[in-house]
Parts: C-alpha cells; structure tokens; sequence
C-alpha cells in the first residue's frame, strides 16, 4: 500500500496542533493534581481548624466517663466517640465508618490525625481523629468527625472539561502560528523548485532573489552559485561540442577532393597490367583508398546528424521490397534466407532504410556466420525487419555498446574492413524515422537486431 505523502504546510500544521495539544494536556494535568489537592486540602485544613476550635471549647474532667457521656459528646461534636471498648455513634456517623487504621494511629500516637476514604459506591470523604484532653491531662477518649467530600469531589470534575475547552481554542493560535511559519519557509522553497524545474527545462541563466540572513537564504546562494557554474560549464562543453562537430565535417570535405584524385589513381593502377611487387601494392592501395572513402562518406553522414541537419523524405515505400532491392544490390540474395510477405508498405525514406538493412546484414556476414535470415512482420502501427545470423552471438557485456561509434568488441582488432560508423549510423536513421532499433542473441544462439518503425509519419 503507497503511504500517505503529506506537503510540508500539512506536516508543518500537524506539528504544530501536536506540540500544543501535548503541552495544553501536560499543563492541564499537572495543573488538575495541583488544584485537586489545594481544594481537598482546603477543605480539610478548615475541618481540622474546626474540630480543634470545638474540642478546646470543651469543658475539660478528669474521670472516666460512662455510656451516656459518650453519647453526649458524640451528639454535641457530631463524632463519635470512643473510650476503651465503649463508642457512642454521632450524627450521621457510626463506629463502623470510622477507618480502623485512623482509630488505631489516633490511639496509639495520642495526636490528631487526618485520613481520606472513598466507600464502596465511590464516595469521597475525609476523617479527622483526635484524643480528647482532660484537666489532668488525655482522658482516653477519641472523638471521630467527617466530612463528605463530595461538592468538592463535583467541582474537580469539571477541571478536564475546562482543561479540553483550553487546549481546543489553544489550537486556533498554534494553527495560526503554523500557517505563518509554513509560509515563511515555503516561499523560498517554491522559488526554488520554480527554479529548479527552468534549469531542468534548460534555462540555465535562471538565478534567484536572496533575502534574509538564515539556512534557506544560503540554499538559495548555493542553488545560484550552482546554475552559475553549470551554465558555463555546459557553455564550454557547448562550445568544445561545436568545434568538434566542425571539425569533423570540415577534415571530412576537405578529404573528399584529394581522395577524388586518389580514387582515380587507384581506379587506373587497377586497369594496368601490373605484376609482382607493383600489383600488390597497387592493390594495397586500392584497397585502403577505398576504404577512407568509406571511412570519409560516413564521417560527413555523422556530421550531418551532429549538426541536426539530416532530413527524412518520406514516402509510401513496400518494404520487403526494399530489403530485396537492397540484397541484390550488394550480392547478398543468395547468402541471406528472407522471410518478406508482399504488399507491406510503410512511410519511410527509401535510402537511410536501405542504409541500415545493408549495415545489418553486412555486419552480419562478416561477423557472424551464415546462414543470415532478414525477415519483415507488419502490425497496423509499426513495421519490424528482423536481422539474425547462425554465429556464437554478442557477448553480454558487448549488446549495450554495439551502435556506438568505433566501438570495437574486441580490443585487440585494431583494423576491420568497415568504418566503425556502421552500425551507429544505422542507429541514427531509425531513430531519425521515430523508431528502435535493438541489439541481442536468437533464443537458438546467433546474434539479432530487431528495427521497429512506424508504418506511417504522422
């Protein structure tokens, strides 16, 4: 499943809600403990301070006080009260309520102790106990009081609704705040990205306006340093690229008019009747001088593509009619088996097509091994000629590297029979007509070159 992508004002706004719902609910949870216990320990404090106030008004005695005092006490202080095994319930308050443990502390510590409860039914309460002082001192009697917690209980129910309505309208700023943010940063990113994509277009003199003093204004400085640099580098490489493409095709005309004079030459050494040493090296240089014509024809045919000045002149061609024409023109009809169905006619420019066939085919004879099989398949939107020999195939190192120029598979053959511009020019024209052409190996072995063209130009 492709993951959400969120833009950086998206993420910048779900930060900003999340560090303030985080630090309104922080600060709204320390501050319910805080006041939880302010409002309980207020509560508390002030019965404290009452019970004390109520048992320093009592008469002080100095006996043991019977059944009926107890419950005198426990009905004037609203406690109960309690003496050795004996108790007298209060008002609204019975023995059984009070804590154990609180009656114990108070008995045995001989001191006023406080104690907070929750019963059964989850009601709050809080229990104060203290021994009751006589004339000559304790008088063994511990009065109990409590007090219901719950109006308090209530109000501090209401501190998380209060604390949610805080955090909420907490959020309207921290929005407000993120949206100022966002824009601040995403300005100078956008700039940037506008950027980017015209030097990706090819506008290299593209620069941008710096402003302020932070990491995004020194982005902006290295983005403009960096299209600065890469428009004079490309300017040079421009450069270097133009020089070199004319001086290709002016090494390769000022060739042609002394190769003319050399092919004549040659041309005549053949028609003499030479013998020995002349023969063969007449021979020789028949051989070589045409080959640098060769070697000329496809520089000028190279430069012509370097300069973007080749031109297609399209027509209505059949196909395997052409491959045929192409064959017998060069000898090859009965070396090569076909596979052509009459009648495929495709828009194309009868001379480069004628071009790459013989390129094909050619390297195929001479670097692969017979038979070599041309073979022509036709669909309603593109037209196929396939080349496959019977040889051991290219290796796979060499398939990607095969229509460079002068490339050769093998380091060690300096010299080869062909101009090394075959198979790049045949790259060229195909491409030139909108089509691929691929380089690979026959399921049975042999190498294969597969030309896909569109059956027509528009």
């Amino acid at each position: 499943m492709k993951p959400i992508a969120f833009g950086l004002r998206t993420r910048l706004l779900i930060a900003f809600a999340l560090v303030s719902a985080f630090t309104g609910a922080t600060v709204a949870a320390v501050s319910y403990l805080q006041v939880r216990e302010l409002v309980l320990t207020a509560a508390q404090d002030k019965m404290v301070s009452q019970f004390r106030a109520d048992l320093e008004r009592e008469e002080a005695f100095d006996h043991s006080p019977s059944h009926a005092e107890l419950l005198v006490l426990a009905d004037r202080f609203r406690a109960v009260a309690v003496f050795g095994t004996d108790h007298a319930d209060g008002n609204g308050i019975t023995f059984r309520d009070v804590p154990e443990r609180l009656r114990s502390e108070v008995r045995a510590r001989d001191r006023t102790l406080v104690q907070r409860v929750v019963d059964d039914t989850g009601h709050p309460y809080v229990f104060v106990g203290a021994p009751l002082s006589g004339g000559t001192g304790t008088t063994g009697v511990q009065l109990f009081r409590r007090l219901d917690l719950a109006v308090q209980q209530d109000a501090i129910a209401q501190l998380p609704n209060s604390a949610l309505l805080i955090v909420l309208f907490s959020l309207v700023p921290a929005f407000v705040l993120a949206l100022l943010a966002a824009r601040g940063v995403l300005r100078p990113v956008r700039a940037l990205r506008s950027g980017v994509r015209r030097v990706a277009d090819g506008h290299l003199d593209t620069r941008l306006t710096v402003s302020g003093a932070d990491e995004l204004a020194d982005l902006v400085r290295t983005f403009n340093t960096m299209a600065a640099e890469l428009e004079s580098t490309v300017a040079e490489l421009r450069r270097m690229d133009e020089r070199s493409r004319r001086f290709v095709a002016d090494v390769s005309h000022e060739l042609r008019t002394p190769l003319t004079a050399m092919t004549a030459v040659s041309e005549a050494l053949d028609d003499e009747a030479l013998t020995g040493d002349a023969a063969m090296a007449a021979g020789m240089v028949s051989t070589e001088t045409r080959k640098l014509g060769t070697l000329v024809e496809d520089l000028i045919e190279i430069s012509r593509f370097d300069a973007g000045v080749a031109a297609l002149r399209s027509e209505p061609v059949d196909l395997p009619a052409l491959v045929t024409a192409t064959l017998a023109a060069r000898g090859w009809t009965d070396r090569v088996d076909v596979d052509l169905p009459a009648g495929r006619r495709v828009d194309l420019d009868r001379r480069r097509i004628d071009v790459v066939v013989a390129n094909l085919v050619g390297n195929a004879l001479k670097h692969g091994a017979e038979p070599v099989t041309v073979a022509v398949t036709t669909s309603d939107d593109e037209a196929v000629v396939v080349v496959t020999d019977a040889g051991p195939g290219l290796p796979d190192d060499v398939s990607p590297y095969v229509f460079e120029r002068f490339y050769k598979a093998d380091s060690a053959r300096v010299r080869s029979e062909g101009s090394g511009l075959g198979l790049a020019i045949a790259w060229e024209n195909v491409h030139l007509h909108g089509g691929t052409v691929e380089a690979g190996n026959a399921p049975d072995g042999g190498a294969r070159f597969t030309v896909r063209l569109p059956r027509s130009r528009s």
